[in-house]
């Protein structure tokens, strides 16, 4: 039983919190309503809403609640993304388009590291942007964030690969449609390629319902499959920088986060068919509403102009990974014999 000093402080907390997280919440509604009714990216839109009222992390009765959100409320909504995860679902697209998915995310991730040296960014930019690429987008780079050891560039960095990501899965939610269809592709190739290479699930789903049903349904799924390797994805990142040196400063991030050891057991309980339908899909619209909340908040915490500073060199970084994936899983899919 908790003593009542105890209940007290929870209670003083929870009060010192909620002013920030009710405003982070109001704005990922206010996003996700110009997403539903004018057909725009709703991460976009909460990011954007943030950066406007970037005044409200300064010192005052929102500031705590909103770091919490960016912080704490980020970690639970990636670890009930698990919930979305199967071992079936793994395996239905057979062994040979995996293969390629998994090769695809790590090669992405190593031509991130090579090719950042070029501008003179460091390693832990290199791997956000590429990981946020060759994985979900906006929600593999706040996990991959959570792991990385911090400084005062963290969340400018975080925010600017979140900024990016979002505009480039929009962009290739309009071109790449375009694009599979001269090259003859036919709706089932078109899914594929599509889950394969935007960055967030709802511009693959837009991009490929855009084409058809069946582009639509298998676009979906084979990006599912992506969003499956953030958890390993994770857990070595966060193993080779506790055990590498880098050369980069920041403190190092614990073994095995805890929201990434909820996300591999919401994983194992749904491939074990412990989660219904019904409960999967509150998990699934939990963590989207989550996830929200938490990149309004992490707007409200950057100064849009430190966003900024990052430079051509950041730019041309993840334009490059972008494009270095799509080339390589089109290429994939000729050489596996799916197109063509």
């Amino acid at each position: 039983m908790l003593r009542t000093e105890e209940l007290k402080a929870y209670g003083a907390r929870a009060r010192a919190l909620m002013p920030g997280v009710l405003v982070s919440v109001l704005v990922a509604l206010a996003a996700q309503f110009v997403a539903e009714h004018y057909a725009a990216p709703a991460m976009l839109m909460a990011l954007l809403f943030g950066i406007a009222l970037n005044f409200l992390s300064e010192p005052g009765p929102t500031v705590d609640g909103i770091a919490f959100t960016a912080r704490t409320v980020l970690r639970i909504g990636v670890a009930m993304l698990g919930a979305r995860i199967s071992v079936d679902l793994f395996l239905s697209l057979g062994w040979g388009l995996i293969a390629l998915l998994v090769f695809g995310t790590a090669a992405t991730i190593l031509f991130g590291l090579a090719f950042a040296r070029v501008f003179g960014r460091g390693p832990r930019f290199a791997v956000l942007t590429a990981g946020a690429v060759a994985i979900c987008g906006a929600s593999a780079a706040m996990a991959i964030a959570a792991v990385l050891p911090r400084d005062d560039r963290s969340e400018r960095n975080l925010l600017f690969t979140v900024l990016g990501v979002t505009l480039l899965s929009t962009i290739a939610m309009i071109l790449y449609p375009i694009l599979t269809n001269a090259l003859g592709f036919d709706d089932r190739v078109a899914g594929i390629f599509i889950g394969a290479t935007v960055h967030d699930v709802a511009q693959v789903v837009g991009a490929g319902f855009s084409i058809s049903e069946e582009a639509g349904e298998t676009s979906t799924l084979v990006k599912l499959i992506r969003v499956s390797l953030l958890g390993p994805v994770v857990v070595l990142i966060t193993l080779a920088w506790r055990n590498t040196a880098t050369g980069d400063r920041g403190d190092a991030p614990p073994a095995i986060p805890g929201f990434l050891v909820g996300f591999l057991v919401f994983a194992g309980l749904n491939s074990a068919g412990l989660i219904p339908d019904w409960l999967g899909a509150v998990l699934a619209r939990a963590s989207g509403w989550a996830l929200l909340a938490a990149i309004a908040a992490v707007g409200m915490k950057t100064d849009l102009r430190k966003v900024l500073q990052v430079g051509g060199g950041a730019i041309a970084l993840i334009v490059g990974e972008t494009l270095f994936l799509a080339a390589l899983v089109l290429g994939g899919l000729y050489v596996l014999g799916i197109a063509g």
